[in-house]
């Protein structure tokens, strides 16, 4: 504990210096509590040019890996910060720098081995350096090449002391600010621990291969690393090496006889199957992260960013993708509210006006025209405009798009986004109105119905009651009471009635897949009568609800 405090004030003065080096006093004279008598440590060279987003920036890359990694998540976020810093924050880059490593040592306290009983060879040299492991070549002893990730060493302490700062920055900027609170910084903060947290564990890398492994072991677009699990752990990370070719290398793909338009076609494809088919993504799918082997397969390495989306949400996707294709701009809004942590729509006509524009813009462009980082910065437009605070994983879908369609563009110009869709949103159709679909959904919607209707709140079970009872008051006089406690009482009743509809349908399509019972020549008989009963329920229903 005392050694953490240590650890802690030690980046505070870090964080002091650096700050006050930048011009950011009054920020830290806040930080101090106000209290003018403690002089601020001073840095011996004060940088004070510059607008106060370059300034920014500078003081980001200097405090090192983690404020880079925060100040890089922020960049694409342009529903919380002003243009003039998104501009400064896409420009940061990681000072990496190369640490010396024992991967023989690593390894055999890692996992109480002789190095020589399973490496024929292991590289001193790494062949990558990342703010957060390095990375080295090695062979088996059966010949099988293989990659090294190892972890630096304190950097999990680092990236914790860091982040503990980075709270205390927000606690401050939200305490002195209302900045805070409108942007909702500490969501957002809270998201980026997260998102570091598990990049920085390799066990997480490990098991998001595995994931990738399971999913796509049958596709044959695509081949995902094998993993050593035995001299695999936190700290070390071991994979198959990979001899393929950078997706972006044209001149190379050709040379082999590979396709560079079938490649990227076919990139598209498996990222997008990633997220409407598993919602679980690979977070940062740059040129750098996608190889082709020379069979044509393409690979996706480097793991420790991924986005996952909840079964609930994917369906909402599904169905804002078939709305973007069917040009559908009312849906589209209605599936961003279902998809929204929260929002404040100012003019909903507005907003669906908005979105309508962007439609238009879409399929009415040629293809050549079609930029989709233009169409992405312009949905964040939108959703900055009416307050919209989206998911995670929704900002990882415009980042991995972005950077995929990049990627295919860069070796075929005439990539269609929107064209590779297609194929989805059929396939979305097809089981929507599968007959299994359609009874859970049934199903799942009567229990939810169910559940709202058990927790209707007191107050509300109160004024029912006392209804009944003949002893409903109201202080303000109301003409025709008696009219009014009438028709609540009737659509009570009508409630309950489609409450048992509701029921007896999905009673009756189950009892008519089934092959037992009484049957009236190929048909159940109970299932007939179900089927009677639901429509003689319907014509109840009707004329209870159309009548004076």
């Amino acid at each position: 504990m005392f050694d953490k405090q240590q650890r802690k004030l030690k980046r505070s003065a870090r964080l002091i210096s650096v700050l006050s080096k930048y011009g950011f006093k009054d920020m830290l004279a806040r930080m101090n509590g106000g209290n003018k008598q403690e002089e601020i440590p001073s840095s011996d060279e004060i940088i004070s040019k510059g607008t106060v987003y370059e300034r920014i920036r500078l003081a980001l890359e200097e405090l090192g890996p983690t404020f880079v990694k925060l100040g890089q998540t922020f960049s694409n976020r342009e529903d919380l910060l002003p243009p003039e810093l998104i501009q400064e924050l896409q420009k940061l880059q990681d000072k990496v720098e190369t640490v010396d490593m024992d991967v023989e040592e690593a390894l055999e306290s890692e996992f109480n081995i002789s190095v020589k009983d399973y490496f024929r060879e292991i590289q001193k040299q790494p062949l990558a350096t990342a703010s957060i492991a390095q990375v080295y070549k090695a062979i088996l002893l059966d010949g099988n090449p293989v990659i090294l990730k190892l972890r630096k060493p304190d950097v999990q302490s680092v990236i914790e002391d860091d982040l503990l700062l980075i709270k205390d920055i927000e606690k401050l900027i939200s305490a002195y600010s209302e900045i805070g609170e409108k942007l909702n910084l500490k969501q957002a903060i809270s998201t980026f621990e997260k998102s570091l947290l598990e990049e920085v564990s390799l066990t997480n890398e490990r098991n998001n291969i595995l994931q990738f492994r399971l999913n796509f072991k049958n596709n044959k677009e695509t081949y995902v690393p094998k993993v050593y699990e035995e001299f695999s752990n936190n700290n070390i990370l071991c994979m198959e090496f990979i001899d393929g070719i950078k997706v972006t290398d044209k001149s190379v793909l050709l040379a082999n006889d590979i396709d560079p338009v079938k490649v990227s076609e076919a990139g598209l494809r498996l990222f997008v199957s990633q997220i409407l088919d598993y919602g679980f993504f690979h977070a940062d799918p740059h040129a750098g992260n996608i190889l082709v082997k020379k069979d044509g397969k393409i690979v996706f390495i480097d793991f420790g960013a991924v986005g996952k989306i909840q079964p609930n949400d994917k369906e909402i996707l599904e169905n804002l993708i078939v709305s973007f294709v069917a040009k559908n701009s009312h849906k589209i809004v209605r599936s961003l509210k279902k998809m929204a942590i929260s929002y404040e729509i100012p003019d909903e006509r507005r907003f669906e006006n908005d979105v309508e524009d962007i439609l238009n813009f879409v399929h009415s462009s040629s293809l050549q025209d079609i930029n989709v980082q233009v169409i992405i910065n312009k949905m964040k437009d939108i959703l900055k405009d009416n307050r919209l605070y989206m998911p995670d994983y929704f900002y990882l879908l415009f980042k991995g798009i972005s950077l995929i369609e990049g990627v295919g563009r860069s070796i075929n110009p005439d990539l269609d986004i929107v064209k590779s869709l297609h194929p989805y949103t059929k396939k979305i159709f097809t089981k929507k109105i599968n007959p299994k679909n359609l009874l859970k959904t049934g199903m799942d919607r009567m229990m939810n119905f169910t559940d709202n209707v058990d927790e209707i709140p007191k107050e509300l079970r109160s004024v029912l009651q006392k209804l009944d009872e003949n002893k409903f008051t109201v202080s303000s006089e109301i003409k025709n009471i008696d009219k009014t406690n009438q028709l609540i009482k009737s659509s009570v009743v009508n409630l309950i009635l489609a409450m048992v509809l509701g029921a007896n349908i999905i009673a009756t399509a189950i009892v008519f897949s089934s092959e037992s019972g009484p049957r009236i020549g190929e048909l159940s008989l109970v299932a007939v009568l179900g089927f009677v009963f639901s429509i003689i329920l319907v014509l109840i229903l009707l004329l209870r609800v159309t009548r004076k």
